[in-house]
């Protein structure tokens, strides 16, 4: 039996092996991560110019008191819920099209802020939002600290953001709706960075096995939404309302 103490180890090549095998991890897991976050970058800039296309063409205002504005608004829940739980089930390239699919409604569904908000208070929000995002997200990628005992409070806070919400569209209460507004902030802060460490992770149980491929788009999915409802709440506090 090798004794890994042997200081022979060294003299037989064992050490540069060893770090040869580092480097190959870590060119790969830098790869994983750079597409995880294309795929991420690429979604939330598809949603942008549908957004900005469907309320420059009318489309967004025709939606307005028709029963279409409900399919609109609840077809990003029926992708998301498609991906979630039949992942295993979809090829790599059903999966990716689903993704791309979804960002395209993401964006039908998300071109009513334009309607709520000036197009100004849009733009600076969204830089604050995608300044804060890379800062929280490299902070999870490079942190020592294990994040994994905050996902079980980040997921409660969350089911408690949505009940209260719920709750909010029939008490309309603005007081309620500011402190929404900044648990959510919070909430998805907590959440980038949480999950960037989680997907980072995940790279070594998937390395090396087909379930690559959709790693990343499950991984690409998971910080689209984090983005997405931090940017919400944010431009629901910052936001100048038309």
């Amino acid at each position: 039996m090798a004794n890994w103490n042997d200081p022979n180890m060294a003299a037989s090549g064992f050490g540069a092996g060893a770090n040869a095998m580092d480097q190959a991890v870590d060119a790969g897991l830098r790869s994983y991560m750079l597409s995880v976050y294309n795929y991420m970058g690429s979604g939330v800039l598809l949603t942008g110019i549908v957004a900005m296309l469907a309320f420059n063409s009318g489309f967004t205002q025709s939606l307005i008191g028709s029963p279409l504005m409900w399919v609109v608004m609840l077809a990003p829940l029926a992708f998301v819920l498609v991906l979630s739980f039949g992942i295993n089930k979809l090829s790599t390239t059903a999966a990716q099209t689903l993704f791309w699919v979804y960002a395209a409604v993401m964006g039908l569904s998300m071109s009513t802020i334009f309607l709520a908000f000036t197009a100004s208070s849009i733009a600076t929000t969204f830089f604050a939002t995608a300044a804060a995002f890379l800062g929280l997200s490299l902070y999870g990628y490079t942190t020592k600290k294990d994040l994994s005992g905050f996902g079980t409070f980040l997921i409660m806070g969350v089911v408690g953001i949505l009940v209260a919400m719920v709750i909010n569209m029939f008490v309309q209460s603005s007081a309620l709706s500011l402190a929404i507004s900044v648990i959510g902030v919070l909430l998805f802060a907590g959440l980038t960075a949480y999950d960037t460490q989680k997907i980072k992770s995940m790279y070594f149980y998937v390395r090396g096995t087909d379930f690559v491929g959709k790693s990343v788009i499950m991984g690409a999915l998971t910080l689209y939404l984090d983005f997405v409802n931090m940017f919400t709440f944010l431009l629901n506090l910052l936001g100048n309302r038309e």
